[in-house]
């Protein structure tokens, strides 16, 4: 049976099965076939080997979408021990390593990831606040609700959207009015729709 995170195989794929986690970090950083450092993530997180986690962190940042994709996996795969490092990594300038960080934080769902993810709710960047209320729904944290309840009057319609599911997640009477205020002034009806369902 095929392993569900198990990206396709390059042509060197046997080779780089052999190597040590030196040398797969070298693959990651150096190749320049996308695929090859996609797989080459892959194997690192595998071998869940606290020396991939830096390499890991950096290639959240590389210009192929799969391997930014394959390294998140790789480190929430890795799990605790990435906390730290995807924390620093949510400082970064590119949104793009911002947003992968955050999504594997919410993967790991350890409690100590809600700090990093309460801070990304503010990030300037929709895709990473959604990633992170996204993240913070899984863990399902009281410290949230608050911060989420910013997020019902963020501008963009699916990050509201993703901050109700999350609200909904942790439910009780707070988010309940949270959430009847947030439909009394919402105009979008996806949004609505969303609110009506989460506080069924």
């Amino acid at each position: 049976m095929a392993e569900i995170n198990m990206p396709e195989k390059p042509d060197n794929a046997e080779e780089l099965e052999k190597m040590g986690v030196n040398a797969l970090v070298d693959a990651l950083h150096d190749n320049t076939d996308p695929i090859a450092r996609q797989y080459a993530a892959y194997l690192l997180g595998k071998a869940k080997n606290p020396r991939a986690i830096q390499p890991l962190v950096e290639a959240l940042g590389d210009f192929d979408k799969s391997v930014r994709e394959q390294a998140m996996l790789a480190l929430s795969s890795i799990g605790k021990a990435a906390i730290e490092p995807l924390t620093e990594a949510m400082k970064e300038p590119q949104w793009e390593t911002r947003y992968r960080a955050a999504e594997a934080l919410g993967k790991i769902a350890d409690e100590k990831a809600v700090k990093p993810l309460i801070q990304a709710l503010k990030d300037n960047r929709d895709h990473v606040r959604y990633m992170a209320a996204k993240g913070l729904r899984a863990i399902r944290h009281s410290d949230t609700i608050e911060p989420m309840v910013i997020l019902l009057k963020d501008e963009n319609r699916y990050v509201r959207i993703m901050a109700v599911r999350a609200l909904g997640a942790i439910g009780g009477k707070n988010v309940k009015t949270a959430l009847n205020k947030a439909l009394e002034s919402e105009n979008d009806e996806k949004v609505k729709e969303a609110i009506a369902e989460a506080l069924k």
